[in-house]
């Protein structure tokens, strides 16, 4: 059996009932927070430019709903919507291993395909491991190094097949039908990391294709539209075309008995992961030193290869971001943040051009450390050290805060959830449509989750 037939089965024949009770709890919880950054992240600078294409193109006219947004869409453009607004904020979660975020692209498209199917709670979580499942495995399958290196954007590329298995799960796809659809993804998998250059927007939006690409592979095949076999292993497929070195045989090892989802972290702060290590040394640092701004004389950063690509390099780019997208990728800018103000939030952005700021972003060099890259990628690790008082401290974090194995507690997550959807909804109906999420998969339909607006 190859490894496309052997993830479709899995994805066709997932059931909430045959699932680990503790793999129930985590994805309710990365339901939660996905939700959240869905309804903050339509008020992304990207989104009135995105909401005007939509309308050109006639995504807007049907009857799915976006949670948190007022209008309903063709089921393509919830799709492209809702995982757009999921990855603005870059404050959605992160499987590390295989370098992405798996429920920007598999969560919308879910969404989508349970309002079309009329899909119960139950059949929606099982729908959303397996998505996961299916994006993370391919991701180790890359592996993600290499794909980088390639330029991919991985969430964007591996998570099609996500989308895609997510919304035939939901569609009731069997085995032959779920090849068809991984198949048809393929056709569709894209995903560039030249955003970088810029600040370009489309990182957001490519995320926001996956989901809408695997929504299409899913309702293609489900039609009977044939989709080629061996997406994944075959002589042309993902893994040989999108990497050059890729490990087929990982996308499969225990598959449903170890579960890659339960892997996921849940961000802390809004900006690329390989910052977090940066930004919970520097508030250690902070905080156990009672440092200030003014004494500070010069920060090192060590980071992995992969790190350096994302948040350290070029030098003069990552001290000098211009716009949301460069300062979410700068770990001179979510470092000076969290050493200026003790916090690194959506509102540190207000602060990209603050004199102080900007003189601490002069003072941080980022570097390859061969001792954080030991820890790569099973970890997105760093070291900070800080030159003060004519002493130097220093703090490293083999494990960001968020992750499995430091996990914020349920307070922290239920937190996150309330700053980012109060201001939207309102503190009521926050709280309400919390605990509906959190018991979503005990519903006959997520009926009550939509819709939820102002």
């Amino acid at each position: 059996m190859g490894i496309t037939t052997e993830l479709a089965r899995f994805s066709a024949g997932i059931t909430k009932d045959a699932l680990p009770v503790p793999v129930i709890e985590r994805t309710r919880y990365l339901l939660l927070d996905l939700i959240g950054n869905i309804v903050r992240g339509r008020s992304a600078e990207s989104t009135p430019a995105l909401v005007s294409a939509v309308h050109v193109l006639g995504l807007d006219r049907g009857e799915i709903a976006v949670i948190g947004d007022p209008r309903r869409y063709a089921p393509a453009g919830a799709a492209l919507m809702a995982g757009a607004f999921a990855h603005s904020l870059d404050f959605d979660d992160t499987h590390a291993a295989s370098t992405l975020h798996p429920g920007a692209p598999v969560i919308p498209a879910a969404l989508a395909a349970a309002q079309i199917s009329g899909a119960t709670g139950a059949d929606l979580l099982a729908a959303i491991v397996a998505g996961y499942e299916i994006t993370c495995r391919i991701g180790l399958a890359l592996p993600a190094a290499d794909h980088y290196q390639r330029g991919f954007h991985p969430t964007a590329t591996c998570g099609a097949f996500g989308a895609a298995v997510a919304a035939g799960r939901l569609f009731g796809l069997g085995v032959d039908a779920m090849k068809s659809a991984l198949g048809i993804a393929l056709s569709q998998t894209a995903g560039s990391l030249q955003f970088l250059a810029d600040g370009a927007w489309t990182k957001r939006f490519q995320v926001g294709w996956a989901a809408l690409s695997g929504l299409t592979a899913a309702s293609l095949a489900g039609a009977g539209y044939k989709g080629p076999g061996g997406a994944l292993e075959g002589r042309h497929g993902f893994l040989s075309s999108y990497a050059p070195n890729p490990l087929p045989a990982r996308a499969v090892e225990k598959l449903g008995v170890v579960f890659e989802l339960m892997e996921t972290a849940i961000k802390p702060y809004p900006s690329c992961r390989y910052g977090h290590a940066g930004i919970d040394a520097a508030l250690a640092l902070r905080t156990r030193h009672d440092l200030k701004p003014e004494e500070i004389e010069g920060v090192t950063y060590g980071l992995s290869q992969a790190g350096m690509l994302l948040v350290g390099a070029p030098t003069e780019k990552k001290a000098n971001p211009d716009n949301v997208v460069d300062a979410q990728f700068s770990a001179p800018f979510v470092i000076a943040s969290a050493l200026a103000t003790g916090r690194m939030q959506l509102e540190s952005y207000e602060r990209l051009h603050d004199p102080m700021i900007r003189r601490l972003m002069a003072r941080i060099r980022c570097e390859h450390s061969e001792e954080i890259e030991a820890h790569y990628p099973r970890n997105m690790s760093g070291t900070v050290s800080i030159q003060a008082r004519g002493e130097t401290f220093a703090e490293t974090v083999i494990v960001p805060t968020g992750e499995p194995s430091n996990m914020l507690s349920e307070a922290a997550l239920l937190a996150k959830f309330t700053n980012l959807v109060e201001p939207v909804l309102g503190l009521g109906p926050t709280a309400e449509l919390a605990t509906i999420i959190l018991r979503v998969d005990e519903s006959n339909g997520i009926a009550r989750l939509l819709p939820r607006q102002a």
